[in-house]
């Protein structure tokens, strides 16, 4: 509803108006000036500066984005190297293609042949080999059995289409609940090209398209899968197996600086202010006391993933033997990651919010340290001979961190009343005296009574003879031990105090609590790393790797002069 002209309500509304358009620099639409030629400039300059800023804004972003793939390819440079040879296998099919001899209409079938390198081509040669034979054998199964399926058809004279369609049916459904299975996982891209080729054939038309799409898309598939390997293989070759081996090497390596962290950090009462979010919800972060344990526990699906594919590789490098056990390194992985469970947990103890007292663990701080340093020292020499893959020397490798975990142990058992509520012990042993006591008593009473007993009969016997006053002082004392024990009481008026008192002797007691929680968890690392060392050394067995090359002792660096002095006294 307007308001009328020369009402309250109509003056105040174009006093408003007024006073907005009389502010500089707006108009009604929001733009500069009230001017119409100062408004037009005002336009065009903020759109320029609407284009000029989108224009910077996309050119840094698309600085941003190349400075990132810069960065990501000199870090790993295989990548680079990778997309070089994708390149090169295009091109290569794209030349063989063009080739009007000696079959004349594969062009129109060059599409399964760039396909094939599309799909096959792999990251690396054991997963391009996996992806090859998964394609070559549900290529071959399939266009044998549609082409059989094809001819068979033909006897249907009208009810051929219908043959076909219900074939097909039975096809993608055998095919379908077959890959579901666990154990053929690793062939589900084989079913799936399968299902592909068996409805491309079928479908294609006459008797003689049938055989002639089957066959040109054999062919088509066996050139795009052999320039793929050959080029996968003979430039530049990235092994799987050799990753799953450099990963295993960079778990321990992490998982030892994880440890020394954790030890050294809990030592020093470290705390944070506010767990990092990434830490929280267990995702990557900088840390790399929580980054060295995350790697090892996180990579459980990529050790899967490369094992699958080192399978398939053929021998190479210092992997000369085939059927090499990469099983058995997923199997160390696993053993390692039992131990970095151990440090997730230590680590979870500095980010609690209950943490024991410094001066609690500064007594105990020598022999953590020592634990910490040594458990992280056989992590390190067990990493250094999965890299060199040398055996272990003959000499133990748990010796010392043993000796130090038996020194925490002792330590423990020595102090251990700083670990718990002392009070609370003085009091279960003062129960456990009076109830001693007590015991005692019962037992005096039942020899006061065989006493009375003898006694009496003796009185009946001597009438005359009386009571033997040391008895009766005797008893009396007995009777004066068994006074029941006066407990404290609480006054009501003092409860509020007597609660906060509780609370805190309640957080004292469990902030001890979490020091010995930290101790046992360490001791616990230490008793997981046997399983760790038994797994290593079934893969020295099973991989035969080489014996360990002590370096000469007491010998330094012969020079030339030396070796000439002892070719005269040889000649001597």
């Amino acid at each position: 509803m307007s308001a009328k002209i020369g009402s309250f309500r109509h003056s105040f509304a174009e006093r408003s108006k007024e006073r907005l358009l009389s502010r500089k620099g707006y108009s009604d639409f929001g733009l500069n000036s009230t001017d119409d030629d100062a408004s037009e400039d005002g336009i065009k300059c903020r759109c320029f500066r609407w284009i000029s800023d989108g224009v910077i804004n996309f050119w840094t972003n698309l600085q941003n984005i190349f400075i990132q793939f810069y960065d990501m390819g000199r870090k790993d440079p295989r990548k680079a190297v990778f997309a070089a040879k994708m390149g090169l296998s295009l091109a290569l099919v794209s030349l063989v293609v063009f080739f009007k001899e000696p079959l004349s209409n594969v062009s129109q079938y060059s599409i399964w042949a760039i396909l094939t390198v599309v799909v096959v081509f792999e990251f690396s040669v054991g997963a391009t080999l996996n992806k090859g034979f998964n394609r070559a054998l549900g290529t071959f199964s399939a266009g044998g059995l549609a082409l059989g399926i094809a001819e068979l058809s033909l006897y249907a004279g009208a009810y051929q289409e219908v043959i076909i369609v219900i074939s097909i049916f039975i096809a993608g459904f055998c095919a379908s609940y077959a890959k579901l299975y666990p154990k053929l996982k690793p062939y589900e891209y084989g079913f799936r090209v399968f299902l592909l080729t068996y409805c491309i054939v079928l479908v294609s038309g006459t008797s003689t398209t049938f055989f002639r799409t089957a066959f040109y898309r054999l062919v088509l598939i066996a050139v795009g899968a052999g320039i793929c390997l050959v080029v996968n293989v003979c430039i530049y070759p990235i092994w799987a197996g050799e990753d799953l081996h450099k990963l295993v090497v960079k778990n321990f390596k992490g998982l030892a600086i994880s440890l020394e962290g954790c030890v050294s950090d809990y030592l020093q009462c470290v705390e944070y202010e506010r767990v990092p979010s990434k830490i929280l919800t267990y995702q990557a972060s900088d840390d790399p006391v929580y980054s060295g344990y995350r790697s090892a526990v996180q990579s459980t699906s990529q050790e899967e993933s490369l094992m699958e594919f080192a399978i398939w590789e053929p021998p190479h490098g210092p992997y000369r033997s085939f059927n090499y056990p990469w099983k058995n390194y997923v199997k160390v992985s696993g053993a390692l990651r039992h131990c970095a469970f151990m440090v997730m947990a230590m680590h979870g103890c500095i980010l609690s919010e209950i943490q024991a007292p410094p001066e609690k663990r500064q007594v105990f701080a020598s022999e953590l340290q020592n634990v910490g340093n040594e458990g992280a020292k056989v992590l390190r020499k067990l990493g250094d001979k999965v890299e060199k893959m040398e055996r272990l020397s003959p000499e133990g490798i748990l010796f010392e961190v043993h000796e130090a975990a038996e020194e925490l142990q002792m330590k423990i058992d020595q102090k251990s009343y700083l670990l718990v509520n002392s009070e609370s012990w003085a009091a279960v042993a003062q129960r456990k005296e009076l109830q001693d006591s007590e015991n005692f008593n019962e037992v005096k009473d039942d020899e006061n009574k065989v006493i009375n007993s003898l006694s009496e009969v003796c009185d009946a016997q001597n009438p005359n003879m009386g009571m033997n006053p040391p008895m009766q002082e005797w008893i009396s004392s007995e009777n004066m031990s068994r006074n029941p024990v006066s407990w404290p009481r609480m006054s009501f008026h003092n409860i509020e105090s007597t609660l906060g008192l509780q609370e805190s002797k309640v957080y004292e007691s469990a902030s001890s609590l979490s020091l010995a929680t930290f101790a046992s968890l360490l001791i616990e690392f230490v008793a997981r790393l046997q399983n760790l060392v038994e797994a290593f050394e079934e893969l020295c067995e099973k991989a035969n790797f080489k014996e360990p090359v002590e370096p000469p002792i007491g010998k330094g660096e012969v020079g030339f002069w030396s070796r000439l002095s002892r070719c005269f006294q040889l000649k001597r």
